[in-house]
């Protein structure tokens, strides 16, 4: 399992750098981001060198953020396998709240990062199912 930083954020010219800001002033590496936005707000969802620190230096920054456990496994980069891994899943009860990719280190694979509702059974699947799965350790 892999540690997420969720920074919720105004939807309005200069946050985005903002947070950036925090980050690289802070000297914590990005190896994931995602966005997801509304009108008025957004969530920024990053995966980092140390989700800790980067807790601490946000909320040292009035900023509201937490740290989330997440999953994320490496799959071949090919037509079919996100489908068998959702599947798979799915097939077992478990619901996939939302996933995006990671940026990877091997060749012709995939990096997925998914939030469940069940994240340790989703783990076991995946680990009996021989899906590799990535550590914080493997992404820095």
């Amino acid at each position: 399992m892999l540690n997420q930083i969720s920074v919720f954020a105004e939807n309005k010219k200069g946050r985005l750098a903002a947070i950036m800001k925090l980050i690289n002033d802070s000297g914590i590496d990005i190896r994931a981001l995602t966005i997801a936005d509304t009108t008025d707000f957004g969530i920024v969802r990053m995966i980092v060198s140390n989700a800790d620190h980067a807790l601490k230096v946000f909320q040292e920054n009035n900023c509201i953020a937490s740290v989330a456990q997440v999953l994320a496994f490496t799959i071949k980069d090919e037509a079919g396998a996100m489908y068998d891994v959702v599947k798979l899943l799915d097939d077992n009860g478990v619901n996939i709240e939302y996933c995006y990719s990671l940026m990877g280190k091997k060749e012709n694979m995939a990096d997925i990062v998914i939030k469940t509702n069940e994240t340790e059974k989703a783990e076991k699947l995946l680990r009996d199912n021989n899906i590799g799965l990535i550590s914080t350790e493997d992404i820095l």
